[in-house]
């Protein structure tokens, strides 16, 4: 019975009943306050009889209570301490022997009334608080949860096998402790004991790979969490070396292509078309998914068709959305479709080659007259770009040079913007690791084959426009281009600022970067998801199957773009990686400067051989466009940052 001055459980600390009105009880206790603060505070408070349970009908002092149990009630920390000198501790502990020698009280429970009467006969209500306490706090009973919530405190005598179970996991936890104690003061000092610590770093790995945004190891060893600061201790304790790429995984991208296989190309009606085609690419491609030809009256564009297997919302064309497109890293490529595929797929690999063909009908000044699209089987020869250089002049090739010479012409009377910056290839030994840097020459291959796929583009827009398709148009607005635009790099870098990002929607619209009315881009499906599903939508036209509608289609080509910026984001900051670590390889390089740009604090300058961008203090006065040799310094891999100093 609930009385005042009773001792009672109010969320489990303890409370004193010091009043009754109206079916309510005032009760005090000691407030968060007091941890605070070296005098003892207390609260009141009134609460119904159900947010209690009562401990004792006392009568009883608070403070007297806490007092004692401040003196005599063992802790939490000594639960395990089966050779404890506490005198509530040992009552308790030959308590357990009295009722576990009776073989009808070894298991029963038993309520808290009943119990401390058998542990302290004569105990004062001032001392219950401390008797609960220490039952709480030792390993010989067991409290039980469910009975506290209904307002019942019950306690069951635990078996020998389970305290001895208890302890033994008790002892090895503070084992563990020790030695993870011990632990934390190597990575301090970026010392470890490798292999054996590999095991306490695996959440250090898990934040410098975006994998978690914690780390308890860095915590508690007083290192902010970031995954930059993780990456250095990582470096720092030797646990990564510095070829360790962690920007895929941190941006959300497998590093390995997509295993779905896909089906082999199904047997259907394709257009055999005349001739060779040639697939121009550079040496080190390994999927190349467009050819291009002419037959002395139409302009061929053949592309990959894996949208003659990849039907639309399948498993296989969910996944390539939600990678976006491939993931073109130094040391290889994380393709979003299987690796496979390509065998079947991608073009000039087998004697014939399947694919989505786009013959386009042009004017004298390639302007285009007509576009058409089937279904095809050609047969396609591969050329590397130096290769397509030495026989631009053949019979073969030299109109289609004519023709990407004509359609820059015409794009440059549009108001194209034709930007070019300086491009490398970077490329990473698989075995030992070491960073290989190419420098790009631009070739006149490059530009033919870029006006190609603008055509192909073109065509392909204006065939989906003319036929009422559902269709990714890409536009961009027109840049606002300055008057005083610098000669050579420096005018460049000045274009590229005045540049708009593109927009993808279901009308078409001025592409102004390009200088093409209407364009759509149809010639990378193999490797861009947007591209693969612009065939999904021709293909079901040509076969006079259902279309997606534009809301659909739009919605999966924005999901499909959105995982795409990631992958972009995650191969520039790969190749930033890789351009650091080929530097540190390389401690003896220099290069060459080029300031692009004096209107900030301090000169932008180029650094060609390497395609990067930094602001430097030159040692004198410099012109737009003129050079300075550089080397490279204050190197931060993970931080992605570096200075050049002038040499």
């Amino acid at each position: 019975m609930v009385k005042v001055n009773s001792l009672v459980l109010y969320k489990n600390n303890l409370a004193l009943v010091i009043g009754e009105e109206k079916g309510k009880f005032s009760i005090k206790f000691q407030s968060a306050a007091a941890t605070l603060s070296k005098a003892a505070v207390f609260s009141t408070l009134n609460v119904r009889s159900k947010d209690f349970i009562l401990l004792d009908e006392g009568p009883a002092s608070l403070e007297k209570s806490l007092a004692f149990a401040q003196a005599n009630a063992s802790s939490e920390e000594q639960m395990y301490d089966l050779k404890s000198e506490n005198k509530i501790s040992n009552q308790i502990k030959e308590s357990w022997e009295l009722l576990l020698s009776d073989a009808e009280s070894a298991s029963a429970p038993i309520s808290f009334d009943e119990l401390s009467s058998i542990i302290a006969p004569s105990a004062s209500a001032d001392e219950k608080w401390a008797i609960y306490l220490s039952l709480k706090n030792t390993v010989y009973f067991c409290q039980n949860l469910k009975a506290q919530m209904e307002g019942q405190l019950v306690f069951t005598p635990r078996s020998q096998e389970e305290i001895d179970l208890l302890v033994k996991k008790a002892d090895e936890k503070g084992k563990e402790a020790e030695i993870r104690q011990a632990f934390i003061k190597r990575p301090k000092a970026c010392k470890l004991n490798l292999p054996d610590d590999g095991i306490f770093m695996g959440d250090v790995e898990a934040l410098a790979l975006g994998k978690s945004d914690k780390s308890r190891t860095m915590h508690d060893a007083a290192f902010k969490e970031t995954p930059e600061r993780a990456h250095k201790l990582l470096l720092d304790t030797g646990v990564w070396a510095i070829t360790r790429n962690p920007y895929p995984l941190r941006w959300g991208m497998s590093m390995q292509s997509a295993t779905e296989g896909l089906p082999s190309p199904p047997e259907e009606d394709r257009v055999r078309v005349a001739g060779t085609a040639w697939a121009i690419d550079s040496e080190w491609s390994t999927d190349p998914d467009d050819a291009v030809a002419w037959d002395g009256q139409y302009l061929w564009v053949h592309i990959a068709d894996p949208a003659s297997s990849v039907l639309p919302d399948s498993s296989i064309d969910k996944a390539a959305r939600a990678r976006g497109s491939t993931l073109y890293i130094p040391e290889g490529a994380a393709r979003m479709l299987c690796e496979d595929c390509l065998t079947d797929y991608a073009l000039g690999l087998n004697e014939i080659s399947r694919a989505l063909s786009f013959r386009i009908s042009l004017d004298e000044k390639a302007g285009i007259l007509d576009c058409s699209v089937f279904k095809t089987i050609v047969d396609v020869k591969r050329l590397t770009y130096e290769k397509a250089d030495e026989f631009c002049s053949s019979p073969e090739l030299k109109p289609l040079f004519d023709i990407a010479e004509k359609n820059i012409e015409k794009r440059n009377k549009a108001g194209a913007v034709q930007i070019q910056m300086p491009e490398i290839h970077l490329s990473v030994d698989p075995e030992t690791k070491k960073v290989s840097v190419e420098n790009q020459t631009h070739l006149k291959s490059h530009d033919m084959i870029r006006e190609m796929m603008l055509l192909a583009g073109e065509g392909a827009a204006k065939f989906a426009f003319k036929n009422n398709i559902p269709f990714p148009f890409v536009s961009q607005e027109a840049p606002t281009l300055p008057e005083d635009l610098p000669e050579g790099l420096a005018g460049q870098f000045k274009l590229r600022r005045c540049m708009h990002k593109r927009s993808v929607g279901v009308t078409p619209a001025m592409h102004c970067g390009l200088g093409i009315a209407m364009y759509t881009q149809v010639t990378s499906p193999l490797r861009r998801y947007s591209d693969l599903i612009a065939h999904q939508q021709l293909r079901a036209f040509i076969d006079g199957r259902p279309l997606l509608d534009k809301d659909t289609m739009l919605m999966r080509v924005s999901e499909g773009d959105a995982a795409s910026q990631a992958a972009h984001k995650a191969e520039r900051k790969s190749y930033m990686h890789w351009t650091l670590v080929y530097l540190l390889q390389n401690p003896d390089w220099t290069g060459e400067a080029i300031c692009v740009d004096k209107g900030g604090k301090q000169p932008q300058w180029s650094i060609p051989s390497l395609a990067l961008e930094t602001y430097m203090t030159p040692k004198k006065e410099v012109e737009l466009n003129e050079k300075v040799r550089v080397r490279a310094a204050n190197i931060n891999l993970p931080e992605l940052t570096l200075d050049f100093i002038e040499v």
